[in-house]
């Protein structure tokens, strides 16, 4: 009987992939794969809705907030060691990391066995708060950051506090140095250009048995990297892309340049020439609250699918 559940769950989760296959399944109950990646959220740091936002894209959704509509984190489910790991402390965690345990076949701990940072602003860092005394009063949950990103922690409150009552335990990670989490799954930081303020910015690349997958939820543009995003993409199995904006009309009352982001317009543009096959790789993420890609039914979603890309959307399940 239990055979039978695990089937006809393992057909549910392939029967969602829809356009987007590869061992790519939607669901918010265990996945069935022994190591799985999993999207606990989509949005650029701020949320959606926004804060002080009166345009339509959050009008509605002040009064109907949508579950959907949570910041940009993934979870890593290992079922073979029976561990879990976060990328991306958000100001969503509490509901990620219910999320994350509840979608893992094992009894998960509450607060996993790992959290990867990428940088320092602060939909990707500041939901290390509520590990606090004030909140969950962790005792040394694992923290793996960056070595500007680690000082900024131990050098500045209230973060420091999580340091020095032992709620966090900060683990210096390094550009392009594997970190060993199992014989099947390592993790790898990299560098990317972005707007460095008070910490380095990293993206991921995470191994499992058979399939890599690319995490870059911040770049300024894919030019200014030193690394060719075309052959980053070739190495991988998916890459989860940076996609705040759809294109710079979105933004009309800040100037574009401070925040720069490779418009999903302009991504499509640099990737239009390649393969089938490499261009479905790619799942865009971290959208703005004004990115009408979060909308499925928008015409704009309807585009990048048409031109042979993905979309990155919340529950989402990657084999690895």
């Amino acid at each position: 009987m239990k055979l039978v559940r695990m089937y006809i769950l393992f057909c549910f989760c392939i029967s969602c992939v829809g356009p987007q296959k590869d061992k790519v399944a939607q669901s918010k109950t265990k996945p069935v794969f022994k190591i799985s990646l999993v999207v606990l959220g989509t949005v650029q740091d701020a949320g959606s809705p926004h804060i002080a936002c009166n345009k339509d894209c959050c009008q509605d959704l002040f009064e109907n907030p949508l579950a959907s509509r949570k910041v940009v984190s993934l979870g890593l489910i290992d079922s073979e060691e029976e561990k879990t790991y976060l990328f991306e402390a958000t100001p969503d965690i509490t509901e990620q990391l219910k999320a994350l345990k509840t979608m893992a076949p094992f009894m998960a701990p509450e607060i996993p066995n790992g959290i990867f940072l990428t940088h320092a602003h602060i939909g990707h860092y500041t939901g290390l708060m509520y590990l606090g005394k004030e909140a969950k009063d962790a005792k040394e949950a694992t923290v793996f950051a960056m070595p500007r990103m680690k000082s900024f922690l131990e050098s500045n409150g209230p973060w420091g506090q999580l340091v020095t009552n032992d709620n966090i335990a900060l683990e210096e990670i390094h550009d392009n140095e594997e970190i060993v989490l199992s014989p099947n799954l390592k993790v790898v930081p990299f560098k990317v250009p972005h707007r460095d303020e008070y910490s380095e910015t990293v993206g991921f690349k995470i191994i499992g048995p058979n399939k890599k997958v690319l995490f870059i939820p911040d770049i300024d543009k894919w030019q200014k990297w030193e690394t060719n995003i075309i052959d980053a993409i070739a190495q991988v199995d998916f890459a989860l892309l940076d996609g705040s904006f759809y294109s710079g009309n979105e933004i009309n009352h800040r100037d574009i340049s401070e925040i720069p982001h490779p418009a999903i317009v302009e991504s499509m543009r640099i990737f239009e020439t390649l393969p089938d096959l490499e261009k479905k790789k790619i799942h865009f993420i971290h959208f703005n609250h004004t990115n009408p890609i979060l909308d499925s039914n928008s015409k704009q979603s309807h585009e990048v699918l048409y031109k042979g890309f993905n979309i990155a959307r919340i529950n989402n399940v990657i084999e690895l």
